[in-house]
């Protein structure tokens, strides 16, 4: 059974809303844009970090394991795309939803 804060990531992709959060004790904001699994099995997302705290510049895409997120919070506001792909992502290998695929080409 997926944790609260998959659910609540998974429901923000499908709206198309951005997420704030509290990452390895960092405030983050985000852009989810693929949520599932990652080669370990545990809950994981690629989001587009537009805002909030980083070690490094923003912005950048995120590879975050949900089971080092808190206070995650679903939020309106401007989407943000993100970058380039020039490489395969490799944080979520069993992919429940991608923006790109499930949501966008419903439309």
């Amino acid at each position: 059974m997926p944790s609260r804060t998959y659910t609540l990531v998974r429901n923000a992709i499908l709206a198309e809303q951005r997420v704030t959060c509290v990452y390895e004790g960092r405030y983050r904001e985000l852009c989810p844009h693929i949520i599932g699994t990652d080669k370990r099995g545990e809950e994981a997302v690629l989001a587009w970090q537009f805002g909030g705290e980083s070690s490094g510049p923003l912005p950048q895409w995120r590879c975050l394991k949900l089971v080092n997120v808190s206070g995650a919070r679903a939020c309106n506001g401007r989407w943000h795309e993100g970058g380039s792909h020039r490489t395969t992502q490799t944080c979520v290998s069993n992919i429940d939803l991608d923006i790109n695929i499930h949501v966008r080409k419903l439309r």
